[in-house]
């Protein structure tokens, strides 16, 4: 295997730290990377996309395992909806596989370029957590190579501790090699969404928890700038499965090309070109303007029929959207709050980041509900993602908010997902998951990583 040293950044490209970049092929070339790893006395990180907004796929001196090419679907059965891949895997492969059978991922990311690998390491929750959960709890089987040179077989009931824990574990206890999951039956090609505007963040809440149980999934848009009476106004999108029949051809609307995002605008600008038109909203006054015309369009209710993919990908819409935000990148601030506590803890939040100047520019709630995971970050109530420009000038001012807002959602008995946030502290992380849980991933991570050869930069920083 060829090892190169590189420097890798996260997909905020906020961050960065040189590595030993190594491409394994097989479960044989990972032991044999952690062997290496050993030798020269260094720590070993995977990476599969490198979709994570902080440090999760990074080790700064580290070996990088790039697991993208080991992305092949093994076996995939279009009469049970049972699916079973490489780690490598992305969610693209396996929705464009899967749903002109007739099924969908039961759970998936806003984005489709993400690892199934690193999927199960994030623990990714969609749109739907309410009512299904996080990705892990549709895995049937997955297979890992431990630092050891073990290769384990997990499932709920085999290896249930690990299962447990390396789901959501951020890759710290083993490498996935495979991966078998349960698909969802669907009926057509497309969701019915209904769209219509919230005034403030009370009414925001409100529609997400009492219109989850009446859909199949459930976001809400937040406009993060505007405060007063209109703080937490937006849209809410709510969408549910179309049932057998109601789609007259579902064939063609299930057909790959009826799905795909197209690449240009109006068939002739190209997508990957729009985000240097982008950069110059790029400021406080920018996205204001941005979130105001986007709220004045939301005001009309209206229903609609959407491609699967064009629902749940937004993230995909505009290719390199990240590189909008300019030279010192964004960073993501995701909290889990429960339902009695949500709005008071997100309007201290969001009116703090006002005062200080430094509001976000995109913000997006979700409803969910607890899991057994380890490192679960569920609650039952919501979350709330916000995006924020990083620059040299403002870095540590966000900070310092940053670890305000953690200060804020821990005394309103909130969580945190460590796919996103990079400034949380091994003292919060030790506050919001508790001792017992914290000792007992120790006690794993002992017996399945004596050497520590496993560890990234996220790790180091949130348990010391």
């Amino acid at each position: 295997m060829q090892k190169n040293f590189t420097q890798l950044e996260n997909f905020g490209h906020s961050l960065s730290a040189p590595a030993y970049l190594i491409q394994p092929r097989s479960a044989e070339e990972i032991y044999s990377a952690f062997q290496q790893a050993k030798k020269m006395g260094v720590t070993v990180t995977a990476r599969g996309a490198g979709r994570s907004y902080n440090d999760a796929a990074l080790s700064g001196g580290g070996i990088v395992l790039d697991m993208s090419a080991m992305n092949q679907i093994l076996e995939w059965d279009p009469l049970t909806g049972q699916i079973r891949c490489e780690s490598g895997v992305t969610l693209e492969q396996v929705w464009q596989h899967v749903e002109p059978s007739g099924w969908w991922p039961a759970v998936v990311s806003g984005t489709m370029k993400t690892t199934l690998g690193g999927c199960l390491a994030a623990n990714i929750h969609g749109k739907n957590n309410f009512k299904m959960g996080p990705i892990g709890e549709h895995v049937v089987e997955f297979t890992a190579v431990l630092p050891t040179g073990a290769e384990v077989i997990c499932t709920p009931k085999k290896n249930a501790d690990l299962f447990y824990a390396m789901i959501g574990g951020y890759g710290m206890l083993g490498i996935f090699t495979s991966i078998t999951m349960q698909m969802k039956r669907i009926y057509s090609g497309l969701l019915s969404v209904d769209a219509f505007p919230v005034r403030n963040l009370h009414e925001q809440l409100t529609a997400l928890h009492d219109g989850a149980p009446k859909h199949d999934y459930i976001v809400g848009w937040l406009d993060t700038m505007t405060g007063g009476r209109s703080l937490g106004r937006g849209q809410i999108h709510a969408a549910r499965y179309l049932h057998e029949g109601e789609d007259p051809d579902p064939q063609e609307t299930m057909k790959l090309k009826n799905q795909i995002l197209p690449p240009r605008i109006f068939g002739v600008f190209p997508k990957g070109m729009l985000h240097y038109f982008m950069r110059p909203f790029g400021n406080n006054l920018g996205w204001w303007g941005v979130n105001t015309a986007k709220y004045i369009a939301s005001l009309r209710k209206h229903t609609f029929r959407q491609p699967h993919a064009a629902f749940h990908f937004l993230l995909d819409y505009v290719p390199n959207w990240e590189l909008s935000y300019g030279r010192g990148g964004l960073i993501q601030y995701q909290s889990f709050l429960p339902k009695e506590t949500a709005e008071t803890a997100w309007t201290e939040l969001l009116q703090l980041s006002i005062n200080n100047r430094l509001p976000s520019y995109l913000g997006v709630t979700k409803r969910h509900r607890p899991d057994n995971f380890l490192l679960t970050h569920a609650v039952d109530g919501f979350s709330l993602a916000m995006d924020f420009k990083v620059t040299d000038s403002n870095r540590a001012k966000l900070r310092s908010m940053l670890l305000d807002f953690d200060r804020i959602v821990l005394a309103n008995r909130g969580r945190f997902y460590f796919a996103k946030n990079s400034e949380t502290t091994s003292e919060t992380a030790l506050a919001f998951y508790g001792k017992e849980t914290v000792d007992k991933f120790k006690k794993l991570k002992k017996r399945c990583d004596p050497n520590r050869l496993l560890e990234s930069d996220l790790y180091r920083r949130i348990f010391g």
